[in-house]
């Protein structure tokens, strides 16, 4: 076997960064990744991330470093996960790009395309504040959307991978094997109804996401208005009258689950149905058709698959799709290294069994 590449994460003390380190310590194709946060605190630089998260204690010797430019070239980092926000994303991907480093991006900094979908993360006009934005928007035309099921061919080789979003992942992994088959009545509208785990707001701690506010409460957010909704316009092919998204916020630490509702241009059987999704996915292992079983979020906890199921009307044209998988894993961390296989030709599953 080839000798293992350097990999790095800067943002490893989120919860995608420590899932993405956990991941990366038992691959066989990387060394134990080098730790890279913005803010280093005392106890952090003294007893390295299982100061901050025991669970790590005794896997390996993991230190925690600042991040700087001279610290990715003494540590010879050759591929560098981003699990930073957009705005840092975006500063700092074409400095690793100019230095030769390879990336894998966690943010939303890089995966929309359009002009009107950008919005939401404020870079609709090229690049960072500080930053080159010519050569930015030459870097968006290289960046691949980072769904291996959807992209492997430009994922390979690549230099730049945009992870997708969780919910994103969830929805366009159950919606596309019936759209590219033309067999779904864009017209008559789509709707995606998901819910998430607390986790996939992030670490930084806000109202919305306060215990009083999530135990035992269930609740609606960013209605017509999600980061994620131009990932599903772009990647589905699908305008904003074909589909509506809307998030909401369950009360368990963990994991997706979207119901997806949608008509057919015809009436169609469950046999052609599975056939559908089982030769899009035949060569995916880490997509699970259940076929008319419908998964749980429980069944994916912890692991990068994406569970789809479906169930039909008797109509023959109504059909509800319901997709899970964990956030943290298939919808960031797991799918990241997933991204990574494919992207020096490894096999998929390597690291992630």
């Amino acid at each position: 076997m080839p000798a293992p590449i350097h990999t790095a994460i800067a943002g490893a003390s989120g919860y995608v960064g420590i899932e993405l380190a956990r991941l990366l310590l038992r691959h066989p194709r990387v060394s134990s990744p080098v730790l890279f946060t913005r803010e280093v605190s005392s106890a952090a630089a003294a007893g390295g991330l299982a100061e901050m998260y025991p669970a790590l204690t005794g896997t390996a010797k993991l230190s925690v470093l600042p991040f700087s430019w001279t610290s990715v070239k003494e540590e010879g980092v050759e591929l560098l996960y981003l699990a930073t926000p957009h705005e840092v994303s975006r500063e700092w991907v074409p400095q690793a790009v100019k230095a030769g480093v390879r990336v894998i991006d966690l943010s939303g900094a890089w995966r929309l395309r359009e002009e009107r979908n950008r919005k939401v993360y404020g870079y609709q006009n090229g690049g960072s504040k500080n930053g080159d934005a010519t050569f930015a928007e030459s870097l968006m035309e290289q960046a691949v959307y980072g769904i291996p099921e959807l992209h492997r061919n430009r994922i390979k080789g690549s230099q730049l991978v945009a992870n997708a979003g969780c919910y994103a992942t969830s929805i366009i992994l159950a919606l596309a094997p019936l759209l590219r088959a033309g067999l779904v009545d864009v017209d008559h509208g789509i709707v995606c109804d998901s819910k998430s785990g607390v986790s996939g707001a992030g670490k930084q701690p806000s109202a919305k996401t306060h215990f009083v506010e999530v135990a035992d409460n269930l609740s609606a957010y960013s209605v017509f208005g999600h980061r994620h909704t131009g990932e599903l316009l772009e990647q589905l092919g699908l305008s904003d009258s074909q589909i509506v998204f809307t998030p909401h916020l369950l009360p368990i630490p963990r994991g997706i689950l979207s119901t997806i509702y949608l008509r057919l241009k015809q009436a169609a059987s469950e046999e052609q149905i599975t056939s559908v999704f089982n030769d899009f996915y035949q060569d995916s292992p880490w997509v699970r058709f259940f076929g008319t079983q419908l998964p749980q979020i429980r069944y994916s906890l912890g692991s990068n698959f994406c569970d789809i199921g479906f169930n039909l009307a008797n109509d023959g044209r109504r059909v509800v799709l319901v997709s899970c998988l964990d956030n943290l894993i298939k919808g960031a961390a797991g799918q990241a290294v997933q991204n990574m296989n494919v992207m020096y030709g490894w096999d998929e599953k390597e690291g992630l069994d």
